[in-house]
C-alpha cells in the first residue's frame, strides 16, 4: 500500500509541474490558456528527438526541453497571446482551443500518430526497496525535481522584486508603468516560464503517459481539475490538489482498474462542492 502511495506522490507531483504553468498564466496573469498542454506535448516531442535521434543524455535534455518550450512560449506571446490580455475568457478559450488543434495536426504531420517514448538510462530503470517499500527509480527522480520546482516558485513568486512587480503588472497595468515597471516584459517572461514548465512536465512525462499528438486533450482536463480544485491565489493550493488528485487516480486505479478515473472525479466534485472557489482561492 506504500508503495502505491509513493506512486501517487510521484504522480501527483508531475501533475503539479504540468499544471503549475496554468496556475500561473490564469491566476496570475489572467489568461485562459487552454493551448497549455500543447507546449507539454512540445517539451515531451523535444525530449524524445534529443534523447532518441541525436543521442543526448536525458538528464541534460531536461533543462533543454524547458529552454525550447520557454522560447516557443516567448514568441507565441510576443506575436499572438499579447493581442488577447484585454479581451473575454471566451476569446481566450477559443483562442487557445485552435492552436491546440494546430498543434495536434502539425504533430502527427511531422512525428506520426504512434506512441512515442525515449530511451531511459540504466540508473534510472528499476526499483529498490526501503522498508518494504517499493520505490521506482524514474519516479524518485520526478519527486526530487517536482518538489524543487514547487519550493523555488513559491519563493520567486512570493518572497521576489519579480513576483512583487508581476502582481502589480495585473492588479493596474498602467499604474505600474507609471512606477517604471516594464509590464510588456514582465508578461512575456512570465509566459515563457510558465511554457517552459509545462514542457519540462511533458519531457517528464513521457515515460509515464507516452506521447501522442492527442496529448493536449487527454491531459486538458487534468490541468483545468488541478487548477480549479486548488484555486490559483498561490501555487500552494494546485500542489495540494495534484497531490490529492494523483494519489486517488493512482489508488482507484490499482484497487479498482474497472472504475478508471472515476475516483479522481469523485474527489473533484466533492471539493468543490464544499469549496467552489478552490481550496486555496480567497473568498469573494
Amino acid at each position: 500500500m506504500l508503495t502505491i502511495l509513493f506512486d501517487g506522490i510521484a504522480y501527483g507531483m508531475l501533475l503539479f509541474v504540468l499544471a503549475c504553468g496554468l496556475a500561473i498564466t490564469l491566476g496570475l496573469m489572467n489568461f485562459v490558456n487552454l493551448a497549455h498542454g500543447a507546449f507539454a506535448m512540445a517539451g515531451g516531442y523535444a525530449t524524445v528527438v534529443m534523447v532518441n535521434w541525436l543521442g543526448i543524455p536525458f538528464i541534460f535534455s531536461l533543462p533543454l526541453a524547458f529552454f525550447v518550450t520557454a522560447a516557443l512560449g516567448l514568441v507565441l506571446e510576443r506575436t499572438l497571446y499579447r493581442h488577447l490580455y484585454g479581451r473575454t475568457h471566451l476569446d481566450q478559450v477559443l483562442f487557445s482551443i485552435g492552436l491546440v488543434f494546430m498543434a495536434i495536426a502539425s504533430m502527427d504531420y511531422l512525428m506520426g500518430s504512434s506512441q512515442q517514448f525515449y530511451k531511459l538510462p540504466e540508473a534510472l530503470k528499476g526499483q529498490f526497496d526501503v522498508f518494504g517499500v517499493g520505490i521506482g527509480r524514474y519516479r524518485l527522480l520526478i519527486v526530487v525535481i517536482c518538489g524543487l520546482l514547487a519550493l523555488g516558485l513559491q519563493i520567486v513568486l512570493a518572497k521576489s522584486l519579480f513576483g512583487a512587480r508581476l502582481r502589480a503588472a495585473v492588479d493596474d497595468p498602467r499604474v505600474a508603468r507609471g512606477l517604471g515597471i516594464p509590464v510588456n516584459s514582465v508578461f512575456a517572461i512570465t509566459f515563457a516560464v510558465g511554457s517552459g514548465l509545462a514542457g519540462l512536465g511533458g519531457a517528464l512525462a513521457t515515460e509515464i503517459t507516452g506521447l501522442d499528438p492527442t496529448f493536449p486533450l487527454k491531459f486538458m482536463l487534468y490541468f483545468l481539475i488541478v487548477v480549479t480544485v486548488g484555486g490559483t491565489s498561490s501555487l500552494t493550493g494546485p500542489l495540494l490538489a495534484a497531490l490529492l488528485l494523483g494519489i486517488t487516480d493512482v489508488t482507484g486505479k490499482y484497487l479498482a482498474p474497472q472504475f478508471g478515473a472515476f475516483f479522481i472525479y469523485a474527489v473533484m466534485i466533492l471539493i468543490l462542492t464544499l469549496r467552489p472557489q478552490g481550496l486555496f482561492s480567497r473568498e469573494k
